[in-house]
């Protein structure tokens, strides 16, 4: 956009109210809310739910109302509790949602005001002070020792120093540290470097990998289902079968072979992940982002905010002949100051208390709402307070035992700052620290050569540990003295860092322990970069083969210039921009991982989007991050990924559970329809038999396979392969062999009873629901568990329903069944028995099966 001419008055209200009309409102506006007809298309569009719609429409055609009836309870059911959780998602995301800059001060026609900061215009002039958030781009007319927060937008975690010359100008969103400023705005809204970036992002179309699983497994299921089905059919009339018993019998086996409580039990499954969650502070936005991060082969991780405390504390000083390391975290207070040698607390006490001297920040002690500590002005100035409180000085007394009667600001081309005090005893201290290159000079200390070149060496060592490195020194004078930046006397060396989270290192162990290769990828120095990855152990998978390559610091430009063969072997990034984040999450995806992306700014949202999942956060996250994210988390601790990670596995083993249960007692349902009338059976099973048996094994039953506990081991296996079918690593095996299995059990029972004049039909009947219902039971990891007791009471229901088929008379006539005798209910126990035998022994080899070591990644 166009600079736009302005008086140094600012605009008048018409100039203004013309430009609103013109410019539309300074906001970034949030994606439209999708309307209700369109969240319920987007649930019926799901291919197990296009399945059953079709299932549905056959049984209308047939006349079979009450299985129509059942079927569409179903989706019912299914349809509203997943548009009911994204609706609650939202909510909860918009509650965690505010503005960036709710005001903004202005001239408007000569005066200044405090407008909304919506109503802010191109060509507006901004009034800016400690504190602001920058409401739109604008380009600087004054500035005084400007100092803005830009990490939200860049990354960056060390704040920027901005005057007139600079070409970049002022971005929204970003906040004044210190200083003074005025400036014109030069764009606002979708116009502005906020607003490009959030308006770049568009509602993903892929489909997550549990998606593409089922949807595969809907169109296999499908075709087997209408072969098998005709095949039933045809063999019904050959045996002289009426035709239109045969259609509803075939109908019955497709409702029986499709688990159509899948959706209902994935559904469940991922509610119950998304509630555990949120009472772990964690917001899932879009349901199926749960199973996602189950199968998450790479975590990309941002640094300020995510793996680190974002705010700087001062962690060690250095002075000729001594050096102290200072303990504690955050603003808060509360640590020791551990000097070695005998005069060393004393000296770091004397730097520490001439840095609080020169110095504009204040710490605010904790109100009543979050108990934190906080800081106003520069965040490297308020950790040299805090450092200073914790050796012991009183920040309060000393303005007022030495209090300031001159200065000379810090700015970019001094690259230090001074400050006059007087001192109790009427002399005058000047107070002075800035850059070590700006401080370590003969011009400004008093210090032989020797001297100055070990501070510097010691400076530099510092910074290529990553820390943020500042020279102190002071001096005394009689009487009145101007600000003079010479024959000053060295105290030392202040290193200063953010600091990593608690949290992190075994965050990110956990991560490898469970297969997930974690990469940092940051806007920050390479150094600093690589010695945050150093403490937290980022690299603690580096040695050995590929080790080298893998502990490598990979810098945008690098990136840029296309000098990384194998970005697979990088687990370092920075010095990055928006746009190479988002190249690396894609080039990733093309390799075959699963992808996740931690972020909290603007800068993180093309690829919190893009990623298999983006995890914004939300406490010190932007409205963009947010927006762009599958999951929030409302804490901002990492920590939360790996409990996502888990619920996620929890999930998708539930899944699969419960794919192996039903799929099982569907391919014994057909099985013995196909086999039963070669032995003599005829019809083994009504086609009323058949949606009752459904009915009790998947509807109640299975949904509460759903709500099964996590796996002991699943974090102690490797993600997935991300192409591996949703019946993979063995699982359509353990469908054939309990469905073998029940097959045997329940046409041996029907047999049984046939040879010895029994009401076979009953038997075989009831057999065939006791047997599934052993399987369901006998594929619980932890058979007494009691984190699920659902799955034992629906069990009972079950069985109690079943029963009742054969002794009430209303169910008798329907479904045409006979009360059975103690030793036929003796041979039904028997065959239940034994197929939750099988189903212990096929499923413990399965979770042996999936429980490999992860490999070293």
């Amino acid at each position: 956009m166009t600079r736009i001419a302005v008086r140094r008055t600012g605009l008048t209200d018409e100039e203004a109210a013309r430009l609103l009309a013109e410019y539309g409102p300074n906001e970034v506006g949030a994606p439209p809310t999708p309307p209700l007809w369109s969240r319920i298309a987007a649930q019926l569009r799901d291919p197990l739910i296009l399945v059953l719609l079709a299932a549905m429409a056959l049984t209308v055609a047939t006349g079979d109302h009450p299985d129509a009836i059942v079927i569409g309870l179903v989706i019912l059911v299914n349809t509203t509790v997943g548009v009911t959780q994204e609706i609650r998602a939202a909510n909860a995301v918009a509650a965690l949602s505010a503005l960036s800059a709710p005001t903004a001060r202005v001239l408007r026609d000569g005066e200044e005001r405090e407008v909304a900061s919506a109503a802010v215009v191109p060509g507006d002039v901004l009034l800016l002070a400690e504190g602001d958030i920058i409401p739109a781009d604008a380009e600087l007319a004054e500035a005084s020792a400007l100092l803005v927060d830009e990490s939200m937008l860049t990354g960056e975690s060390v704040p920027v120093e901005k005057d007139v010359i600079d070409p970049a100008g002022l971005s929204a969103g970003t906040t004044v540290l210190r200083g003074r400023a005025v400036a014109i705005v030069t764009a606002t809204g979708p116009d502005s470097a906020l607003g490009r970036i959030a308006t770049s992002l568009r509602p993903r179309p892929q489909p997550t990998p549990l998606q593409r699983r089922l949807a595969g497994l809907g169109r296999v299921l499908a075709l087997v289902t209408v072969g098998l089905c005709l095949v039933v059919f045809v063999l019904g009339l050959v045996r002289g079968q009426a035709p239109e018993a045969m259609a509803v019998t075939a109908i019955s086996l497709a409702v029986a072979a499709v688990p159509e409580s899948l959706p209902a039990v994935v559904t469940l499954a991922l509610a119950l992940g998304a509630r555990r969650m949120a009472l772990r502070h964690a917001i899932v936005r879009r349901l199926p982002a749960v199973e996602t991060l189950g199968s998450v082969t790479v975590l990309a991780t941002d640094k300020t905010g995510t793996l680190t405390e974002g705010r700087m504390v001062v962690e060690r000083l250095w002075a000729p002949g001594w050096q102290a390391t200072i303990t504690g975290s955050g603003y808060q207070p509360v640590g020791e100051v551990l000097a070695e040698g005998i005069e060393a607390p004393l000296a770091a006490r004397t730097l520490l208390r001439v840095a609080a001297l020169c110095n504009d920040a204040a710490l605010l002690p904790p109100d009543a709402d979050d108990g934190q500590w906080t800081a106003l002005g520069d965040p490297t100035e308020a950790a040299l307070l805090v450092a200073a409180a914790k050796s012991g000085c009183d920040l309060d007394g000393l303005a007022q035992a030495y209090p300031r009667i001159d200065e000379l600001p810090f700015d970019s081309l001094r690259k230090r700052m001074t400050t006059v005090h007087r001192t109790p005893s009427g002399q005058t201290e000047i107070c002075l620290k800035g850059a070590p290159e700006a401080v370590l000079d003969e011009a400004v200390l008093d210090a032989d050569a020797e001297q100055l070149e070990q501070a510097r060496q010691a400076a530099a060592r510092l910074a290529a540990d990553g820390y943020r490195v500042l020279a102190v020194a002071s001096g005394l004078r009689d009487g009145a003295a101007a600000p003079v930046e010479s024959g000053l006397q060295l105290l030392g060396l202040a290193a200063l860092s953010d600091p990593p989270k608690p949290a992190a290192a075994a965050t990110l162990a956990a991560c490898r322990r469970a297969g997930i290769t974690p990469v940092l990828i940051t806007g920050d120095h390479p150094a600093t970069a690589r010695a945050i990855a150093d403490r937290i152990g980022l690299l603690a998978d580096g040695a050995g083969e590929g080790g080298a390559g893998r502990s490598r610091v990979v810098t945008g430009r690098e990136l840029a210039a296309g000098a990384v063969p194998d970005l697979a072997r990088v687990r370092i990034f920075a010095r990055t921009d928006p746009q190479q984040k988002l190249d690396l999450v894609e080039a990733w995806r093309e390799g075959g991982a699963v992808t996740a992306m931690t972020g909290d700014g603007v800068n993180d949202g093309p690829a919190l989007q893009r990623a298999d999942i983006g995890v914004a956060m939300g406490g010190r996250g932007t409205e963009v991050a947010r927006q762009a994210a599958d999951l929030v988390l409302a804490d901002d601790e990492l920590a939360t990924v790996v409990a996502a990670v888990e619920e996620g596995r929890r999930v998708y083993d539930n899944i699969r559970r419960f794919l192996l249960y039903a799929l099982s007692g569907g391919a014994a349902e057909i099985l013995v329809m196909l086999l039963g009338p070669f032995m003599g059976l005829a019809l083994p099973l009504r086609a009323g038999q058949i949606l009752w048996i459904n009915l009790l094994t998947h509807g109640l039953t299975g949904v509460a396979v759903g709500a099964e506990p996590v796996s002991a081991r699943a974090m102690r296996r490797p993600p997935r392969p991300p192409d591996e079918h949703v019946l993979g690593a063995g699982l359509w095996q353990g469908v054939l062999r309990l469905g073998v299995v029940v097959t045997v059990v329940a046409l041996g029972a029907g047999l049984w009873a046939e040879w010895a004049g029994r009401p076979w039909q009953s038997v075989l009947f009831l057999a065939l629901l006791a047997a599934q219902l052993g399987v369901v039971l006998g594929l619980r990891e932890r058979l007494f568990t009691k984190a699920n007791p659902f799955l034992p009471l629906a069990v009972l229901v079950s069985a109690v329903l079943g029963v009742a088929a054969l002794y009430v008379p209303f169910l008798q006539d329907v479904l045409e069944t006979e009360p059975l005798s103690w030793a036929d209910a003796g041979v039904v126990m028997a065959a239940a028995l034994v197929a939750f035998a099988a189903a212990r022994l096929i499923g413990r080899r399965g979770r042996r099966g999936r429980a490999a070591p992860a490999p070293a990644r």
